[in-house]
């Protein structure tokens, strides 16, 4: 039987995540697993010079790290605050290329993660994180469809 010790949930920290979070937890309590949160910020310098008057792309970037942070603290504080062995990560940089890492880095055993459900246009533009995710991951992802769910 496969031993699920290590659960990344990387979250965008939309309300979507509280649709999700009790999946998260359930698994999480009945294999007695750490679950490791993950919030990943895009890195805005891939999409080139921005022109912002009077505020630097690191000052944007700055300011976006400390309101994740922030809203980790919330999110860790207000729905999270009995679960053992937590691991909260904030990363910046592309998404699914950071879930992946993570994955890699810490020994990850399953991916409990949300699905926008874009289509179209949206998603030739934007694509899918968890689409991504689920095709070049090495261990089982679970997406789940916040949309969906009763």
């Amino acid at each position: 039987m496969a031993e699920i010790k290590k659960i990344l949930f990387p979250c965008d920290l939309t309300e979507d995540f509280s649709r999700i979070l009790p999946y998260v937890l359930s698994i999480s309590e009945k294999y007695n697993s750490v679950i490791y949160l993950l919030h990943v910020i895009q890195d805005l310098h891939k999409w080139g010079k921005l022109y912002m008057p009077h505020v630097s792309m690191n000052q944007v970037e700055k300011e976006a790290l400390k309101s994740a942070e922030d809203a980790l603290d919330r999110v860790c504080e207000e729905q999270l605050q009995g679960c053992p062995g937590l691991q909260r990560r904030l990363a910046s940089g592309d998404p699914a290329v950071e879930i992946l890492k993570m994955i890699d880095s810490e020994g990850i055993d399953l991916v409990v993660m949300g699905t926008h459900g874009r289509k179209g246009l949206e998603h030739r533009i934007f694509g899918s994180i968890a689409e991504k995710v689920v095709k070049k991951s090495p261990v089982p992802v679970l997406t789940i469809n916040p949309y969906k769910l009763k």
